[in-house]
């Protein structure tokens, strides 16, 4: 794909849209975002913006006209209710696809989850392992992924990526509890001994990815990859690297994994933590996808560890911090609400 072609981001407003529209450019694309939310950002005089819902067929066909490639990041999050996570990341989809075969575009690369393989029972995860998604956004992504090989076998260029939970520059969410605790001096618990590996992953390499999804033969750009750090980490040293970023001395607590998860369970169904299933059903649990296919057909090898990614990710919240000290949401740009763990902090 050539340089100063048009690219179509879903979701452009969102966490990863905006690494990945400011990725784009740098690397000499036109970007389109269309994203319902409002685009916010110094580039907005570089961006084309369509503040449009995935849903609508017409603001579809519009934001489809004169691109080379669909990037569909576009998603309602776990938060959100069932109704609203399957109107958007299925129906959603669907519609873009059919337009995007309609168009006959060459691109089309789908943003999935590690959520599709729920909690598996071995590590590492292969991209030909059995998926089962927990809750309704883990579901939604497995049905948007039969949606995509569904179109795959009409025509070539459709890509899946499955990316680890990634952070970076304008990730907050549940992160956010991690960073307030740290930048507090208090310490932060993990659930169990916190000595099981939980791979992680740099915005700024799955940007890269996506960009050589674009760029590669098309043919081999039809598969599903596995995205995560190279460099991994247990989640107690994950933690604590943020701890020692911090610099107050302060250190992991850990917690007796099962009456850690059934308060936890409690806590979500009484509405009193923004910590839904997926988080603290793997939390404790070893997390580990391989990444040979990605390495083998995109040559790339992520290049952010673990801990250089949550540190890049703590000195932007430091940064920025005073910008979301009223701010609460839904989305992974700005904390969520704390709810009862604002009074756990005061025990670490």
């Amino acid at each position: 794909m050539q340089q100063q072609s048009l690219i179509l981001v879903t979701g452009g407003a969102g966490f990863l849209g905006i690494n990945l529209c400011r990725h784009l450019l740098a690397a000499g694309y036109r970007v389109r975002s269309m994203d319902i939310a409002a685009f916010d950002y110094p580039e907005r005089q570089q961006v084309e913006i369509m503040q449009a819902d995935i849903r609508d067929a017409k603001a579809v066909e519009a934001a489809m006209n004169g691109v080379a490639a669909v990037i569909h990041c576009a998603a309602a999050l776990p938060q959100a209710s069932p109704t609203e996570i399957f109107s958007t990341n299925v129906d959603g989809t669907r519609l873009l696809l059919e337009i995007a075969a309609r168009r006959q575009l060459g691109r089309f690369v789908f943003i999935s989850s590690t959520a599709v393989y729920g909690v598996p029972d071995h590590h590492p995860i292969l991209e030909t392992d059995r998926v089962s998604g927990v809750g309704c956004y883990g579901e939604s992504k497995i049905r948007g992924e039969r949606l995509c090989r569904d179109y795959a076998h009409e025509r070539s260029g459709i890509t899946i990526l499955r990316p680890k939970t990634f952070v970076g520059p304008e990730r907050l969410g549940a992160f956010e509890l991690l960073y307030q605790w740290a930048y507090a001096g208090h310490g932060f618990p993990v659930l169990g001994r916190g000595d099981n590996p939980y791979q992680l992953l740099d915005v700024e390499d799955l940007c890269e990815v996506i960009q050589r999804c674009i760029e590669i033969d098309a043919t081999a750009a039809d598969a599903t990859f596995n995205v995560g750090a190279a460099q991994i980490d247990t989640m107690r040293g994950n933690v604590q690297a943020v701890l020692d970023r911090a610099g107050y001395g302060a250190t992991v607590t850990c917690l007796p994994l099962r009456p850690a998860v059934w308060l936890l369970r409690v806590l979500n169904a009484c509405h009193l933590s923004p910590l839904y299933p997926w988080i603290y059903e793997t939390a404790g649990r070893e997390s580990v996808v391989s990444i040979e296919r990605l390495q083998k057909t995109l040559a790339f090898t992520p290049r952010f560890s673990n801990r250089a990614a949550l540190i890049r990710n703590y000195d932007w919240y430091v940064a920025h911090r005073a910008e979301y000290l009223r701010v609460r949401g839904v989305t992974h740009r700005v904390p969520w609400r704390h709810g009862v763990l604002d009074l756990a902090k005061l025990f670490f």
